[in-house]
């Protein structure tokens, strides 16, 4: 059975903009590292468009962007949508009953399956499927934007923390 990592950067106030601030060389090796290995991802359906610029390489990109992309591209993803979005590879519409299809896609697989947005991240809350918390915490502070737990603050325990680079700690919590 897979574990559901809920994983975002967020400032030190509790807001998560990916226009605000951006990963460091450091971190964004770190999520090389944990795209890799993941089973898949859990989108919400903003959050899968924002993706899918990893779908066509850019003239651009370095080595480490290239890296993610592959990494990215290789592993299914399931977005969470009430339309019909178009979908890219490897990408799969989740059914209209959320908790049971998340508990499928949850027991087909082993290993960890990220999941994406925080309007998913609080449904799935809310009916208890995270199995973790990663707060990527950056030392910004923004006082607006999406918060990280947009509705309900589950009852956390803290399982592990750890220095990213210079300036970003990774706070990894489990509901108690």
């Amino acid at each position: 059975m897979a574990t559901l990592v809920f994983g975002m950067n967020q400032s030190l106030d509790g807001f998560v903009d990916h226009t605000e601030f951006a990963p460091s060389p450091t971190l964004f090796r770190h999520f090389i590292a944990e795209a890799e290995q993941q089973a898949g991802s859990i989108y919400g359906r903003k959050m899968y468009d924002l993706m899918r610029y990893w779908d066509d390489d850019q003239p651009e990109w370095g080595e480490d962007e290239r890296a993610f992309a592959a990494a990215w591209r290789r592993q299914p993803k399931w977005v969470v949508s009430r339309g019909s979005p178009s979908l890219g590879p490897n990408a799969t519409l989740v059914g209209s009953d959320l908790k049971r299809s998340i508990e499928r896609i949850r027991d087909s697989h082993d290993g960890e399956i990220e999941v994406a947005g925080t309007q998913l991240a609080d449904a799935l809350t809310q009916l208890g499927l995270i199995d973790e918390y990663r707060i990527y915490l950056h030392p910004v502070v923004l006082g607006t934007g999406a918060p990280y737990f947009a509705d309900r603050r589950p009852p956390l325990r803290l399982i592990a923390h750890d220095r990213i680079g210079e300036d970003v700690l990774r706070l990894r919590y489990v509901p108690r």
